[in-house]
């Protein structure tokens, strides 16, 4: 019998300073972390401007994964 044990994915990493996160339409990247809050940008690849935001780093992180987000620079 074959043990059929389930795969395990990566669990992302803690968000840092300076990371940029790809998904499928949108780009997020990380300006400044906190204790609490994560400063970030979300916008499109090519988008010429993009607003400040800032949320908690639980929301933050529960948003990359629910989007299914790749870490693209550290």
């Amino acid at each position: 019998m074959k043990n059929n044990k389930p795969t395990r994915r990566a669990g992302l990493k803690p968000l840092e300073t300076g990371q940029v996160w790809r998904m499928a339409e949108l780009n997020l990247q990380v300006g400044m972390v906190g204790k609490l809050l994560v400063h970030y940008k979300l916008a499109k690849p090519d988008a010429v401007r993009s607003s400040n935001s800032c949320s908690g780093i639980s929301t933050v992180e529960k948003y990359l994964k629910k989007n299914k987000a790749v870490l693209v620079t550290a």
